[in-house]
């Protein structure tokens, strides 16, 4: 079979437990304890793919025989035919997520790698705005928020890594019913500033989707 079902989030936790369990072999020589990680690492990245079929088990659990540096890369490697990639788009349909940004500043598309994406994010240096694009249940959604530099490391509340973040705040959509016309909430997390990182970087989805989900309710 060919057809993709490793999302970017999931081939980066594989990629974790794989140089986990490579790094095991290469410096453990109690056959326990390297069966013991070879045995967790099996139940991580199974936890991650929980419709895995047949055939999908049998690729996710090729590397269980393997033991040398050269055969995990050559796994690595062996799983892109299967990364799927995240939802084409074009600059009209991001700027459609954005119908109020009159000049908004787009990331080149042409330059990115859909295979190695989870979330698009990019800058806009000059106007001191954050966004994002995000396929939450199947639909691509946009988030506008203003970004307040750190010039520090911190941890990113998307990949939890420690990667330069700044201060990205976003203004919810919802209201309370007795509202009054000027109420506004606004949500703010740290984010990594530079998007490819956080996308290398990211391997669940739960923060990621409960923020946008909590911006455009």
């Amino acid at each position: 079979m060919n057809q993709p079902f490793i999302r970017n989030h999931q081939y980066n936790l594989i990629k974790k437990q794989i140089r986990l369990l490579q790094q095991t072999c290469q410096t453990v020589y109690d056959p326990k304890v390297v069966k013991s990680v070879r045995e967790n690492a099996q139940a991580r990245i199974a936890e991650a793919f929980p419709e895995a079929i047949g055939p999908q088990t049998e690729i996710l659990e090729a590397f269980l025989r393997y033991d040398s540096e050269e055969q995990f890369r050559d796994y690595l490697l062996s799983l892109e035919p299967y990364l799927e990639e995240f939802p084409r788009t074009t600059e009209a349909q991001l700027k459609k997520l954005f119908p109020k940004v009159k000049k908004l500043k787009l990331p080149d598309l042409s330059a990115i790698d859909f295979r190695y994406v989870t979330y698009l994010g990019w800058l806009d240096i000059a106007t001191n705005k954050q966004f994002l694009a995000y396929p939450l249940g199947g639909k691509l959604v946009g988030v506008e928020g203003r970004f307040t530099p750190t010039h520090k490391k911190g941890t990113c509340f998307v990949c939890k890594k420690q990667e330069e973040v700044a201060l990205f705040t976003a203004v919810t959509k919802s209201k309370p019913a007795n509202a009054s016309p000027d109420y506004y909430k606004a949500i703010g997390n740290y984010l990594c500033v530079n998007g490819e990182a956080c996308n290398r970087n990211i391997t669940e989805l739960a923060a990621l989707e409960n923020f946008v989900s909590d911006i455009i309710k």
